[in-house]
C-alpha cells in the first residue's frame, strides 16, 4: 500500500482528497496543518511514499519549511504534487526539483491518476551521450579528402548512423536539397568556397532550415571558429580530437535532432487534433490579435482559409462586445477583457459574426496560455449553438402553446396573469383591468355529432375570433377543452360587461360551419375586476370562475361579472378555502381511504330478517366462497383536530377546481396498497372506486392505473372502476374507449346510480360493463312503494339479460334487504350489513339501534370525530 502525506489546509478538500486517494488503494497520513505535516516528514520511521501538497497563495512558514525540505537532499526523490494555482515562485520551486508536479486546485479530482502517473518506475536514462539511440539520424560529411571522407563515415556507420558524402560546397547543397536530412558536418577548408558558404546556404533555404550544421577543422583558430558560428554553425568538430569525444558532441546534436523531431511530430499531433475536432477553435495574443485557428472554426465562420483571419483582432473580426446587431469596440468586449486579463471562463454564451456579417449564437470556453509563468494570451474553443436554440424555442413554445389552436395555454396564461396582478398593485393609479372566463356552451353536442374533426374546426375558429379581437396588450389564451381566457389590460371598470357583451357576440353571430351543416354557437363569459386590491391569483380565477357558473346557471350564453354583492362571495370564499385545504391534503396524505362491504345476496333465504341482523355481512360471505371479499373504497378528508370530514363537504369544490383527478389518483394508488397488504389472505378481495368527469377525460388515467398495477402486483380483475349513468351519456363515444381500455387491462367496470336517467337503456349494449349499481334514491322507497319494486325488479331483468350484475346502494334496514332478494338484486350495500371501515382486515361490529346522524359518518372505532363541514 502507497503510503501518501496529505497536506491540505482545507478540512472539505481534505477529506475529499482522503476518500479519493483512499479509493486508489492508498494510505494516507492527512495532519491538520502543515505544521502536523513537518513533523510527520521530520520524524524518523514514518514511511512517506509520496507528498500530495495544496497551496494557497497566502502560504505560511510552515508551508515555506516544508517546500524547503523537500528540495533538500535525500528528499529530493521522493514524488510530490502540488495542488495550485500555481504562481511565479511555485514554478521556480518545480522547475528547480525532480519528481514533481502541479495541479490547478480546481482539479484536485483527478490527483489520484496523476499520484499514479508519477510513481511509475521511471525510463532508463542513457548515462553515456554515445548511448543516444541514432537509429534513422541522416548525416550528410562534406569534405575534399576522400581519405578523411571514408575515415569518419566509417566511424558514424560503426555507431548507426546514416552517411551520404559530398566532395565540394556545390554537391553538397544538390544532395542536402534532394534528400531528407538531420546533420551537415562540413569542412571549413575547401577548394573554391569554404565551409561557411554551404551552412549558410543551408540555413537560407526554406527546405534545408530545420538542418543543424556542424563544422569539421583541423585548426584550433579563433577566427575560424567565430566565422563557423556566425555562418549558422551550431558545433564546430576538430578532425584531430579524440574519437569518444566527436561521437560525444556529435550525440549533443543527435539528441537536439531528436529533440526537436518530438516537438515537431508532437506538433503534427496537435495540429491533427485540432483539425479533427467539431469545435470551433483560435488562439490570441493577450491583446486579443488571432494566433492560429483550426478548420472547423474556418467553416463556422465562412472564411475560406487560415490567413483571412491570423494576424487580426478578434473583437473586430469575430465576436461583437454584446448581443446586438451593431459591432461593439474592443475595450466594450467581455472576451477582450478575458483576454487581457488571462481570465479562465467555462461554458460562456455569445454571439460571432460570419464572414457575411452574420451572427450565430455560441456557447463556449477561454482558456488562458501561460508559458513559464508568463500569460501568453488565450484559446477559444467555441461551437454553434443555432439548432440546439431553436429546439429550445421550438420545446419552449410547444411548453407554453396548445398545438390544436396555437393559443398560449394555461400555465402561460397563469404567469401572465400573476405579472397583471403584481403590475397593478405597484401602480399609485386605480387602474383596472379584466378578466374573463369563456366556455363553449354547445361544444359536446357538435363534438360528438358533426365528429371530433367538426370539434376541432370549432375550436381553431373561435381562437380565431378571439384572436382578432385582441389589443397587442391583452392576454389570450386556451385553458383545456372548450375553455378560454382573456386578461384586457387598462380598462375602465364601467365597461367592463360592455366589453364582455362585445366578444360574446362576436363569438355568436355568426354561425359556426362544417361539412355543408350550419351550428349556432353559444357562449358564457364570467368576468371579474382586477385591481391593486386583487389579493392573488388564484381569488382572480376563483371569481371569474365562479361568474362562469353563474352564467351558465342563469340561462347560458349570456356575460355574468363578479361582484362582492352578488350573492357569489360566500361560494367562492368556501371554494377558495377547500382548495387550498385540498391542496395541502395531497401534499401531505391528510385523505383517508374507508371500505364499506358489498355483500352477496344469495343465500339471505337462510336468515331471520325480522331484526336488526349483526355481523350478517360476515355470515354472506361465509355462504358464498366463491365470491371474493368485495368492498367499496371511499373518501374521507381528515381535519386539523383528527376528524374525518364526508366527501360531499369538499368534492363539489374539487370540481370547481379542476382537483378530481388527482384526489382520484390518490384514491386508485392508495386502495392498491391497500389490496397489496391483504393479497396473502385465505380469501381474495375486490374494491370498486369512482372515477370522475375530469378523470374519464384523462388521455393518462389507463396507463396510470397499469403502471400502478405493475408497481403494486395487484390482480386487475380485483380493481372495480365505477362511472356514473349521468357521465356516461356526457361522452359516450370516450367513456367507451376509457372501459375498453379499463377491460383490456383486466380491470372491471360497474355503472353507479343506474336507474336515474332511463337514457341509459338505448347505450346499455354498448357500456362494456361487469356491474349496475341501483341508485340508492329508488332503493330506499323499496319495502313500500310498489312502483319503485316494479322499477328494481325491471332494472334487475335488464341487467340480467345483458350479462351484468346488480348492486343495490343504500340498503338500510332488514325489510329493504327483504325486498331485494325477492327483486333478483345480486349484492347490497349499506348501513345494515356492514359500516365504512378504515382497515380491510379490522373486524367489524354494528351495534344495533345505533343510526348514523345526518352528515355524520357512521366510523367511530378509530377516528375522534368525524363531520360534515
Amino acid at each position: 500500500m502507497t503510503a501518501v502525506l496529505l497536506a491540505e489546509g482545507s478540512a472539505n478538500r481534505r477529506l475529499a482528497l482522503t476518500t479519493l486517494l483512499e479509493r486508489r488503494g492508498c494510505g494516507v497520513l492527512a495532519p491538520d496543518g502543515m505544521a502536523g505535516c513537518l513533523d510527520l516528514l521530520r520524524a524518523a520511521g514514518t514511511r512517506i511514499d509520496a507528498v500530495v501538497l495544496g497551496l494557497t497563495d497566502a502560504a505560511d512558514t510552515h508551508t515555506e519549511e516544508l517546500l524547503a525540505l523537500l528540495h533538500r537532499e535525500g528528499r529530493d526523490d521522493l514524488p510530490v504534487l502540488l495542488l495550485s494555482d500555481a504562481n511565479d515562485a511555485l514554478q521556480r520551486w518545480r522547475s528547480a526539483r525532480p519528481r514533481r508536479a502541479l495541479m490547478l486546485c480546481s482539479d484536485y479530482s483527478e490527483c489520484d491518476e496523476a499520484l499514479d502517473r508519477m510513481l511509475r518506475p521511471p525510463p532508463r536514462a542513457a548515462n553515456d551521450a554515445v548511448e543516444v539511440d541514432t537509429s534513422a539520424l541522416r548525416i550528410l560529411l562534406i569534405d575534399d579528402s576522400a581519405t578523411v571522407r571514408a575515415a569518419f563515415v566509417r566511424l558514424l556507420r560503426q555507431h548507426g548512423y546514416q552517411v551520404d558524402t559530398a566532395s565540394n560546397v556545390e554537391e553538397g547543397f544538390a544532395k542536402a536539397t534532394a534528400q531528407p536530412l538531420d546533420i551537415a558536418i562540413v569542412d571549413y577548408f575547401m577548394p573554391g568556397q569554404n565551409g561557411t558558404a554551404l551552412i549558410a546556404a543551408l540555413r537560407r533555404d526554406p527546405r534545408t532550415q530545420h538542418v543543424l550544421s556542424a563544422m569539421i577543422t583541423g585548426t584550433y583558430a579563433d577566427e575560424v571558429i567565430v566565422e563557423s558560428l556566425a555562418s549558422g554553425a551550431v558545433e564546430c568538430l576538430f578532425k584531430s580530437e579524440a574519437k569518444g569525444l566527436f561521437l560525444a558532441r556529435l550525440a549533443s546534436l543527435a539528441r537536439t535532432v531528436r529533440d526537436r523531431k518530438a516537438i515537431d511530430a508532437e506538433r503534427r499531433r496537435l495540429e491533427g487534433i485540432l483539425a479533427a475536432v467539431g469545435d470551433g477553435v483560435f488562439g490570441v495574443d493577450v491583446n486579443g490579435i488571432i494566433q492560429f485557428v483550426n478548420p472547423a472554426a474556418l467553416e463556422l465562420l465562412g472564411y475560406p482559409d487560415a490567413a483571412a483571419l491570423i494576424g487580426r483582432d478578434a473583437a473586430e473580426a469575430v465576436h461583437p462586445g454584446q448581443i446586438a446587431q451593431s459591432r461593439a469596440s474592443p475595450e466594450l468586449s467581455f472576451l477582450s477583457q478575458c483576454y487581457l486579463h488571462g481570465n479562465q471562463v467555462p461554458h460562456w454564451q455569445s454571439v460571432f459574426w460570419t464572414s457575411a456579417r452574420e451572427p450565430i449564437p455560441v456557447e463556449g470556453t477561454v482558456y488562458p496560455l501561460r508559458v513559464d509563468g508568463e500569460r501568453r494570451g488565450s484559446v477559444v474553443a467555441f461551437r454553434d449553438v443555432s439548432a440546439q436554440r431553436k429546439l429550445e424555442e421550438q420545446l419552449r413554445w410547444q411548453a407554453e402553446h396548445d398545438s390544436l389552436t396555437k393559443l398560449p395555454n394555461r400555465g402561460w396564461f397563469e404567469a401572465q396573469l400573476e405579472i397583471e396582478i403584481q403590475r397593478l398593485r405597484s401602480l399609485q393609479t386605480e387602474s383596472v383591468s379584466a378578466l374573463l372566463f369563456i366556455d363553449l356552451d354547445r361544444f359536446k353536442y357538435i363534438n360528438d355529432t358533426a365528429g371530433h374533426s367538426a370539434g376541432d374546426q370549432l375550436l381553431i375558429e373561435v381562437s380565431r375570433r378571439l384572436r382578432s379581437r385582441m389589443r397587442a396588450s391583452d392576454h389570450l389564451a386556451r385553458m383545456g377543452g372548450d375553455e378560454y381566457a382573456i386578461v384586457l389590460r387598462d380598462v375602465p371598470r364601467e365597461q367592463i360587461e360592455s366589453l364582455a357583451e362585445s366578444i360574446r357576440t362576436a363569438l355568436t353571430d355568426v354561425p359556426f360551419v362544417h361539412a355543408g351543416k350550419t351550428y349556432r354557437i353559444t357562449i358564457s363569459i364570467g368576468v371579474t375586476a382586477l385591481d391593486r386590491r386583487t389579493a392573488s391569483l388564484t381569488e382572480a380565477m376563483a371569481q371569474a370562475d365562479v361568474a362562469c357558473h353563474q352564467s351558465k346557471n342563469d340561462g347560458r350564453n349570456r356575460c355574468h361579472v363578479y361582484t362582492h354583492e352578488s350573492g357569489s362571495l360566500a361560494t367562492m370564499e368556501a371554494d377558495l378555502g377547500w382548495s387550498a385545504r385540498l391542496e395541502k391534503a395531497l401534499r401531505h396524505d391528510r385523505f383517508e381511504l374507508m371500505f364499506q362491504p358489498i355483500v352477496p345476496l344469495r343465500g339471505l333465504e337462510n336468515e331471520s330478517l325480522d331484526a336488526t341482523p349483526a355481523n350478517l355481512w360476515r355470515r354472506q360471505f361465509a355462504r358464498n366462497p366463491s365470491e371474493p371479499l368485495l368492498f367499496e373504497v371511499l373518501v374521507r378528508l381528515r381535519n386539523g383536530r383528527g376528524e374525518l370530514i364526508l366527501p360531499n363537504a369538499f368534492l363539489p369544490s374539487a370540481e370547481r377546481f379542476g382537483m378530481m383527478e388527482e384526489i382520484d389518483r390518490w384514491v386508485i394508488d392508495h386502495a392498491m396498497k391497500a389490496l397489496r397488504e391483504v393479497r396473502h389472505h385465505h380469501r381474495p378481495f375486490a374494491l370498486t372506486m369512482n372515477l370522475s368527469s375530469q378523470s374519464l377525460a384523462s388521455d393518462s388515467l389507463v396507463d396510470f392505473i397499469a403502471e400502478r398495477i405493475v408497481r403494486y402486483e395487484v390482480d386487475p380483475g380485483a380493481l372495480i372502476f365505477e362511472v356514473t349513468e349521468s357521465r356516461t351519456i356526457e361522452d359516450i363515444v370516450g367513456t367507451r374507449a376509457l372501459l375498453r381500455r379499463l377491460r383490456l387491462l383486466g380491470c372491471r367496470i360497474a355503472i353507479d346510480d343506474f336507474g336515474t336517467g332511463f337514457s341509459t337503456f338505448a347505450y346499455l349494449r354498448q357500456l362494456d360493463a361487469d356491474y349496475l349499481k341501483i341508485d340508492g334514491s329508488i332503493i330506499q322507497g323499496l319495502p313500500h312503494d310498489t312502483l319503485d319494486r316494479s322499477v328494481v325488479a325491471a332494472l334487475t331483468s335488464i341487467a340480467e339479460s345483458t350479462g351484468k350484475r346488480t348492486i343495490a346502494e343504500w340498503a338500510e334496514s332488514s325489510e329493504t334487504l327483504a325486498a331485494l332478494y325477492e327483486c333478483g338484486v345480486d349484492y347490497a350495500q349499506g348501513f345494515v350489513l356492514g359500516i365504512p371501515r378504515l382497515d380491510l382486515l379490522e373486524p367489524l361490529e354494528y351495534v344495533t339501534g345505533v343510526q348514523p346522524a345526518v352528515g355524520v359518518d357512521a366510523t367511530a372505532s378509530r377516528s375522534p370525530g368525524i363531520i360534515a363541514r
